[in-house]
């Protein structure tokens, strides 16, 4: 095995379920120490929750060195039953020119391939003029309270300097390099509760039906086109992802409905656009409701630049693809870097089995991988 597929191996290894790290921060941090990377662990959250941040910085040559960062997460979903997986998921096993295991693609390749490249770049170029910074966290599968929103705000408090920023997302769609991502749409989460008066289903003029109530103003809401998006961004959509009622009898009108909903928006709409709205259709139908709303993070984008023209160029000699820059899909820790640094795209592996049972990335695909994040390096760094 290649050193990069030897990492691979190690990480997946490990059962790092989030919001547990399971020893993947260490063996990098290791790994970077020995390139002369200064380490700090940052850990966060409750005592019985307790998140692993890792913040790593090898200074340039000049103390007013532009700053190169590698970001992304050794946290992983849970398997979901194991019976249905072809082999252990914290097994790396090898079938048919693919490598399996919970994290393969999502996003262990991507550590494993980013520390590999920086290993071969300083060895190299062992006295680069830029600096090189890792960014790791256990907390990016789950609530992402704890994870890289916390370090960030603590490198903000440091005034620490970041030019630019990969993010290890597995981006590419049917082959390696064929996707970056250079901006992700936004997310605006709501619980809309609507009372009613709960009776027995015979007598409807002794109840009022929250259902029945809400039916016209939810249909006006998924029929509302929010914004048209525009260059860089899709169009924002709305979607509900859970509707729920019922006394747990068959013959009784329920008192509440609670429907749980969903925006990614653009560049286009705010949060409080968006939440003005959604309360003028509700108070319209004259429903009594309530809504808790949850700002998993706004929109960002990265226009192209230097770091989007170095990937792309990198990938076109590693692989011949021409990468498109996308900001669909869902959102990623990328939100929270985007407020630090000017410049921040995500670049990793093929995304077609992420968080599904039997997790893969090609063999094939794991050492030019490595590659195109070490020509990066080099056309930015060196």
């Amino acid at each position: 095995m290649s050193p990069t597929q030897t990492l691979v191996h190690d990480l997946i290894s490990r059962h790092s379920v989030t919001p547990q790290d399971a020893g993947c921060q260490q063996v990098i941090r290791t790994r970077l120490a020995a390139l002369g990377f200064s380490c700090e662990t940052v850990e966060s959250g409750p005592p019985d929750c307790r998140v692993t941040n890792l913040w790593a910085l090898r200074p340039g040559a000049r103390d007013d060195a532009p700053v190169l960062m590698f970001a992304g997460h050794t946290d992983v979903v849970p398997t979901g039953p194991l019976d249905q997986w072809h082999s252990d998921p914290f097994v790396p096993t090898v079938r048919d020119g693919k490598l399996y295991g919970r994290g393969a693609a999502d996003m262990k390749t991507s550590l494993a391939a980013m520390v590999v490249a920086v290993e071969e770049f300083l060895a190299e170029h062992p006295n680069p003029s830029h600096a090189i910074a890792f960014l790791l966290t256990s907390d990016e599968e789950g609530p992402a309270r704890d994870g890289t929103v916390k370090v960030c705000d603590l490198l903000a408090a440091r005034g620490q300097r970041l030019d630019w920023c990969i993010v290890g997302e597995p981006t590419s769609t049917a082959s390696l390099g064929d996707v970056i991502k250079n901006g992700r749409r936004g997310s605006l989460s709501g619980r809309l509760t609507v009372r009613g008066v709960q009776g027995h289903i015979a007598y409807p003029h002794l109840a009022k039906n929250p259902i029945h109530l809400a039916a016209p103003a939810l249909a006006e809401l998924a029929a509302i086109t929010w914004d048209a998006g525009n260059v860089h961004f899709p169009p924002t959509s709305w979607q509900m992802s859970n509707i729920h009622a019922g006394a747990g009898a068959t013959n009784v009108i329920p008192g509440e409905l609670v429907v749980d909903f969903n925006f990614r928006f653009s560049t286009e709409s705010t949060p409080e656009q968006l939440r003005r709205r959604v309360h003028a259709v509700l108070d319209r139908h004259a429903l009594d409701y309530a809504i808790d709303w949850t700002l998993g993070g706004e929109p960002f984008l990265t226009a192209p630049g230097a770091l989007s023209e170095a990937m792309q160029a990198a990938i076109r000699d590693e692989t011949g693809a021409q990468a498109q820059l996308s900001t669909t899909g869902g959102t990623s820790d990328g939100r929270f870097i985007a407020k630090i640094c000017p410049q921040v795209v995500e670049f990793g592996p093929v995304n077609a089995s992420i968080h599904k049972i039997d997790e893969w990335v090609d063999l094939s695909a794991i050492d030019p991988l490595k590659n195109i994040y070490r020509r990066t390096l080099e056309a930015l760094v060196a």
